[in-house]
């Protein structure tokens, strides 16, 4: 998300930094280039005319202008101005507005149109309320009109490992709502989601049928979910949903496949309501909690680490690091060991979800792209080492030439790929060795040697 504004936002600040001293001109030059940049990426107008008259008085001002760096200065205004609109305090703080569930069997109603991703993100954030909260959950189904939509977040619930209240034919929205609630008092639930029916668009109906189920429940959070890749109209349905139904925050999901994210900037200022969770994937586990500082942070170049650690210690298998710190020290490291890296790697969004996340990536994503970065080289990498046996896969030096040519055939790679993961494996092997030894700096050309902690070998991107 947000790859597009990323680059050209980019190369405006690059000029800006490159400047000893700043004149009112030089500033206007640069907003204009970064309204194009807002237009560009699908921002709504007014959203753009407001964030440009935001930011323009406060980088022309004495402090500005007469600053070591000018140029530091001005990225630091749009910064803050593009947390405010997203959503963010002026000062200080991560969050607009922290998700709460409020007293228990609290109910949350999750509105939007068909093809959103409503029902899956129900179970996402069921999910999430579960594993990070300790929180129990029970989801209802209240759409009677789509074929199957009820069973679905049954089969979800399962996967989830969260309860679903019972299918009972027959019933319409209000009578489902009401039994869920019932059953949540009765159950000591926390809290109830309430998956409502969408539409192909934003009709009476719809909005009549919301609207009563709200009445009905009072919910604690009227959560809309919204697809990133409808851009401008994504805008326009979160305000119809807002004008006529009243909703406390948005959900953003498929922001994985939208690289720009006007969506998300517009949303805030539009509606007034908070993004407060960004859906990115398939896995019912990717809902991440919305950061105004952190997005922006990542719009401008200037990474997001601190996701990157919580993801890390949310993903990584404790007793696994154990296993492996212990054989750092002995200086063993087989191939098993390089597969449950490869595994953790994924876990943590692959190496274009690792990478998004890092201080000045932005400057070399035509780079990256050019060196051919494809998170499916993970994947293969994997079906190399599994088409091993298992003696191949604790002891590698055995793997001489016919051996190469049988896991390349096992695999369907070339001989090439299994070359390059066994060279990786020796680069990781020696460095695993040099720590058990406390030799000086054994991450010393990782990222030129291979994952996990840089790239694998012939994807390093070119020198400038």
């Amino acid at each position: 998300m947000f790859e597009s504004l990323q680059s050209r936002l980019g190369g405006v600040f690059d000029k800006l930094r490159g400047r000893g001293a700043l004149s009112e001109a030089d500033v206007d030059a640069a907003l204009t280039e970064v309204r194009a940049a807002l237009i560009e990426a699908d921002v709504a107008l007014p959203v753009v005319k407001d964030f440009i008259e935001t930011v323009r008085p406060r980088a022309i001002g004495e402090n500005v202008i007469r600053s070591v760096s000018p140029g530091q200065q001005v990225i630091k205004i749009v910064h803050d101005v593009l947390v405010e609109t997203l959503g963010g305090k002026k000062e200080g703080g991560e969050k607009n507005e922290a998700f709460s569930i409020g007293s228990p069997p609290a109910p949350i109603l999750m509105v939007g149109l068909q093809g959103s991703g409503k029902t899956t993100t129900s179970a996402k954030l069921a999910l999430l309320l579960l594993t990070r909260e300790k929180k129990r959950v029970l989801m209802a189904s209240l759409d009677t009109t789509r074929p199957a939509a009820m069973e679905q977040l049954r089969v979800l619930g399962e996967q989830a490992g969260v309860a679903t209240l019972p299918i009972v034919a027959g019933q319409g929205p209000l009578e489902i709502a009401r039994r869920a609630m019932a059953s949540a008092k009765v159950g000591g639930y926390d809290a109830v989601i309430l998956d409502t029916a969408g539409r192909q668009h934003v009709d009476e109906q719809l909005m009549a049928e919301v609207a009563a189920v709200k009445a009905l429940v009072h919910p604690h959070e009227t959560l809309l979910v919204a697809d990133s890749l409808t851009g401008q109209d994504a805008v326009n349905i979160a305000k119809s949903f807002h004008e006529r139904v009243g909703i406390s925050g948005i959900i953003l999901t498929r922001v994985d496949g939208d690289g720009r994210g006007g969506a998300a900037l517009s949303m805030r200022s539009v509606t007034g309501a908070p993004i407060k969770f960004l859906g990115a994937g398939e896995k019912l586990e990717a809902l991440e909690p919305f950061f105004p500082d952190r997005v922006a942070g990542r719009i401008l170049g200037m990474g997001d680490v601190v996701s990157l650690v919580e993801r890390a210690s949310e993903t990584i298998d404790k007793q696994e690091a154990e296993k492996l710190a212990a054989k750092m020290k002995k200086g063993t490291f087989d191939m098993n060991d390089l597969q449950s890296q490869l595994n953790q790697m994924k876990k943590l969004g692959g190496m274009k979800g690792v990478l998004s996340m890092l201080p000045g990536v932005g400057k070399i994503q035509s780079q990256l792209d050019a060196a051919g970065i494809d998170d499916k080289i993970l994947t293969r990498q994997e079906a190399v080492i599994l088409s091993m046996t298992k003696q191949e896969r604790a002891k590698p030096d055995l793997i001489n030439g016919s051996r190469r040519k049988r896991i390349a055939a096992g695999a369907g790679v070339e001989v090439s790929e299994v070359n390059k993961l066994l060279k990786m494996h020796r680069q990781m092997s020696d460095m695993m060795k040099k720590m058990g030894k406390g030799g000086r700096n054994p991450f010393a050309g990782m990222m030129g040697g291979g994952m996990p902690g840089g790239l694998p070998p012939g994807m390093n991107p070119p020198r400038r």
